[in-house]
């Protein structure tokens, strides 16, 4: 399966409820990653985990338009 990547960086609690709520409409896998930790995109309490200072960076395997306008809203490069 190919796995799509991007760097988002999410500022606080409404960035990240927004972003949880576009992935959780995926039919497909969405993984954030932050150095050795992997968290599921849908789960809002883990990406709360993260600090979001740092730049998130999001693989995913699959299309879904909402989400990649999202991804699009909160992109670093």
């Amino acid at each position: 399966m190919n796995m799509s990547e991007r760097k988002i960086k999410l500022t606080g609690m409404n960035d990240v409820k927004e972003f949880v709520r576009a992935a959780e409409q995926c039919d497909f896998d969405v993984d954030v990653f932050y150095n050795r930790v992997v968290i599921d995109a849908k789960s809002i309490l883990g990406v709360l985990s993260l600090d979001l200072s740092r730049e998130l960076t999001v693989k995913y395997g699959g299309q879904n338009l909402v989400f990649e306008n999202i991804l699009s809203k909160y992109a670093t490069a």
